[in-house]
């Protein structure tokens, strides 16, 4: 049985590993090629390209790569139709994600899509193009298949893979050359955000002298790029063991995204920081529908932690929302309670495990027809 699967940043090679891992276990005969990183690339996936070549952020950001990115997708259909899959696994990266998907669908392919785009925020009118490409979509958060329901269409929820991923951890330490308390920063994965927000990140170091700072950085980006934003302030640079890191923090500051939720599941403190440019900030303003930005906010419903967005994200915000987190007991009590209910919310693990069970007794019903 062949897949092709494509996912297009960190958080989606991780899912999409896990899921391929799943999947393998239960097929040892499946084969899997596509685009991803790493990790899917340790589970046995043949990259036809890292998506550290093909991930871009922003609005202008985008169009400034446009002809890099249709050059990437016209090579991804090229390379479909070669290897003849039997099914196309399509994970989050809906910019891209759902071109393939369309193409794929008119050339034939059966079409799974692994953690919905998040159409609730923008661009609702899209789920008529998913109900259209898409055989079947598994959605990772609560509050999304009563979305879909809306637009009659029926989706799997399996809940959230980082349950897996988290539950999955095996307690590694980080040895650091002294026992201060350690505060996270996590700027995210692409070299244009962790421009953006780690200078602002890094600017508080000197404000708390008795905690560690220590950068959780991704193996897709070189240390001497870390390092020239570092400048002359300590600060470790932890590859890879971002969940290491997580265990062994009293606080974080997090950029939006994925990481926001790993860092509650991990009961850490945290302040939740974005900024983009400015054109990205303010059409992503205009066309972006919601609360908050943090899936731990969204979640559950609520300002648990605290988001400093495009100007609120200052040296002088963070500094007091960092302070608050690590001195004020009452407010940490609050935040890791909360913590709790997000779990519940979420529910349980075995996403990846039943995502793959679907999808495999879909490819067998379908066989048997």
């Amino acid at each position: 049985m062949r897949f092709y699967i494509i996912a297009g940043e960190a958080s989606g090679d991780l899912h999409a590993a896990n899921l391929v891992k799943e999947l393998t276990l239960k097929r040892p005969d499946a084969v899997f090629r596509g685009l991803g990183g790493d990790l899917m690339q340790h589970q046995g996936v043949s990259l036809l390209e890292h998506y550290r070549n093909t991930a871009f952020m922003g609005f202008f950001e985008v169009m400034n790569n446009i002809d890099k990115i249709l050059a990437y997708i016209d090579q991804v259909k090229k390379d479909i139709l070669s290897w003849k899959p039997d099914a196309i696994i399509l994970v989050d990266y809906p910019g891209f994600n759902l071109r393939i998907a369309e193409f794929a669908k008119q050339k034939g392919f059966k079409v799974f899509y692994y953690i919905s785009p998040q159409l609730w925020a923008w661009k609702a009118s899209r789920v008529k193009k998913i109900k259209r490409d898409v055989d079947l979509m598994f959605v990772i958060l609560p509050f999304e298949k009563d979305f879909y329901l809306k637009w009659e269409y029926p989706v799997e929820y399996v809940g959230h893979p980082l349950m897996d991923a988290v539950e999955n951890f095996k307690n590694a330490r980080i040895t650091f050359d002294d026992d201060k308390p350690v505060i996270a920063l996590l700027p995210g994965s692409r070299k244009q955000e962790i421009s953006k927000m780690l200078p602002v990140m890094l600017s508080v170091r000197d404000a708390f002298p008795g905690h560690r700072f220590a950068i959780a950085a991704v193996n897709s980006i070189d240390k001497l790029f870390y390092s020239n934003l570092i400048g002359e302030r300590k600060c470790d640079i932890v590859f890879n063991q971002t969940y290491a890191l997580l265990s062994q923090s009293v606080a974080a500051v997090v950029t939006s995204g994925t990481a926001t939720l790993e860092t509650g599941l991990f009961n850490v403190p945290q302040v939740v920081c974005y900024k983009g440019s400015l054109i990205s900030f303010w059409i992503g303003k205009k066309l972006v529908n919601v609360k908050y930005i943090s899936l731990v906010n969204l979640i559950v419903d609520r300002p648990l932690v605290k988001e400093l967005i495009q100007n609120d994200f200052t040296e002088a915000n963070l500094k007091n929302e960092l302070q608050e987190l690590l001195t004020d007991e009452e407010r940490r009590a609050s935040v890791k309670a909360g913590y709790i209910e997000l779990k519940e919310k979420i529910g349980g693990a075995g996403a990846s495990e039943k995502t793959a069970m679907i999808i495999l007794n879909k490819m067998m019903s379908q066989v048997n027809k």
